[in-house]
């Protein structure tokens, strides 16, 4: 299992939910954090709780589907010197659920693939030329298993998109030591899945953050985190490197 030792993470959306799961278990493993929310206020308990367990650790906001905000955001991380190691693309919107489906807006579509496919992507895209040039680099972007379910258009679609541009782009570094893949928490009772999920939040770990820990080259794999609920991070890990190369290479 990678030892992540002293890494810089980015964990978008780590205010609440699985992204404050997913951060604190980062930091449990030695991990220095940027800590991402929409308000930077809402992370301040959490800064207070890492930083407690002897990592370092910041905050940063900005709306994501407000594209200069997100831009905003990285020059700050830039300005700051960190190197980003490994991201956490956790944040995610559900606009909506549309009974009436084929009325669905335009306006639906629009803020749905800002928030999660533009936004997640503009990270990628910002932070894979250091990790390439470092030859070292996690990211692991966050996915739903979301199907046959038009009421929920604007968000299936857009993450559709996100694991489509995700298994396209790891292609490109698939072998080498900056490993791109996708997680899918499964319904948990957060915000966005609401309380009648079948799931409580903390089955989503160490499933969504697995793709920080493997070690074996292979990019665009989709980790489905119930599949590794209640097992250990390096049984996690074993798993999923078990899992095939998906370009078949």
């Amino acid at each position: 299992m990678m030892n992540v030792t002293g890494k810089w993470v980015l964990v978008t959306g780590a205010s609440r939910g699985i992204g404050r799961l997913a951060a604190l278990e980062m930091a449990k493993q030695g991990c220095n954090l940027i800590l991402h929310s929409r308000d930077i206020t809402h992370c301040d308990a959490l800064l207070a709780e890492v930083r407690a367990m002897g990592v370092q650790a910041y905050a940063v906001q900005a709306e994501l589907s407000d594209l200069d905000a997100v831009d905003a955001m990285l020059s700050e991380i830039d300005g700051r010197g960190t190197q980003v190691d490994i991201i956490l693309n956790n944040a995610g919107l559900q606009i909506a659920y549309r009974t009436e489906f084929l009325q669905t807006p335009v306006s639906d579509y629009d803020i749905s693939f800002r928030v999660n496919t533009i936004a997640p992507m503009r990270i990628c895209y910002h932070f894979l030329p250091g990790m390439a040039e470092r030859g070292f680099g996690r990211i692991v972007n966050t996915t739903s298993g979301i199907d046959l379910d038009p009421q929920q258009a604007g968000y299936s679609a857009s993450k559709a998109a996100l694991d489509k541009v995700t298994r396209d782009l790891g292609s490109k570094y698939n072998g080498t030591d900056v490993i791109l893949s996708l997680t899918d928490p499964g319904w948990c009772r957060t915000d966005l899945g609401g309380s009648q999920a079948p799931n409580a939040p903390e089955s989503a770990v160490p499933g969504v953050i697995v793709g920080a820990f493997i070690n074996d080259g292979k990019s665009g794999r989709i980790f489905p985190a119930q599949a590794f609920a209640g097992l250990t991070l390096e049984e996690a890990v074993r798993k999923a490197e078990e899992m095939p190369d998906v370009y078949g290479r």
